[in-house]
């Protein structure tokens, strides 16, 4: 076994890290064991250097003991390990990355505690309201659609819907009139109260 605080660089296989006898049983945990108390200083400085971020680091030398772990097997003959183990390591720092920047920030709920609600719901209402209101819209003819569109919704004068819509003023008051009417109707049998 090397002098801790050593580089990690070994001549030896994975297996001369460990000391003792181990039973098959053993002999995973017994070489992570042994590979962590090699490598855990070592691969630390290497991924702090990586993420500038103690904790993010000391996760991703966690995550790569794992996968060394799960590795055991394949890792018995290879002479120097840190390569490996700084290689994995490095790859989990740009994997987390790429997951950071595909995630959209979270803000937390401060912002969403001062946003006003419909009724002291979480603003379902309002939206179920406005589908009911177009599903209602929808139901009107044209001709009446398009006098509310210019009267209500542009917020225009019945002379200026008449001019726009190319019709004598009296046709706009009427055509109004009776588009609210049906509205209304169509409101009351969707549930919706006008």
């Amino acid at each position: 076994m090397a002098a801790p605080g050593s580089t990690g660089r070994r001549t030896g296989g994975l297996r001369s890290l460990i000391r003792g006898p181990v039973t098959p049983v053993d002999d995973h945990d017994a070489v992570v064991g042994a590979l962590y108390r090699e490598y855990q200083r070592p691969l630390l400085t290497f991924v702090l250097r990586l993420t500038g971020d103690r904790q993010w680091a000391e996760d991703v030398v966690q995550e790569t003991m794992i996968r060394a772990w799960r590795s055991a097997d394949q890792l018995d003959e290879r002479v120097s390990l840190m390569p490996w183990l700084a290689t994995v390591a490095r790859r989990i720092v740009i994997d987390n990355r790429r997951h950071r920047e595909a995630r959209p920030v979270e803000v937390g709920d401060g912002p969403l505690e001062n946003l006003p609600t419909t009724s002291g719901t979480d603003g379902m209402d309002g939206l179920l309201r406005k589908v009911v209101i177009a599903e209602a819209l929808a139901s009107l003819s044209d001709a009446h659609r398009e006098a509310l569109t210019e009267t209500v919704l542009r917020d225009r004068t019945v002379n200026q819907a008449a001019e726009a819509l190319g019709i004598p003023v009296g046709t706009v008051k009427s055509r109004v009139y009776y588009a609210l009417r049906a509205l209304r109707v169509a409101m009351e049998e969707r549930g919706v109260t006008a």
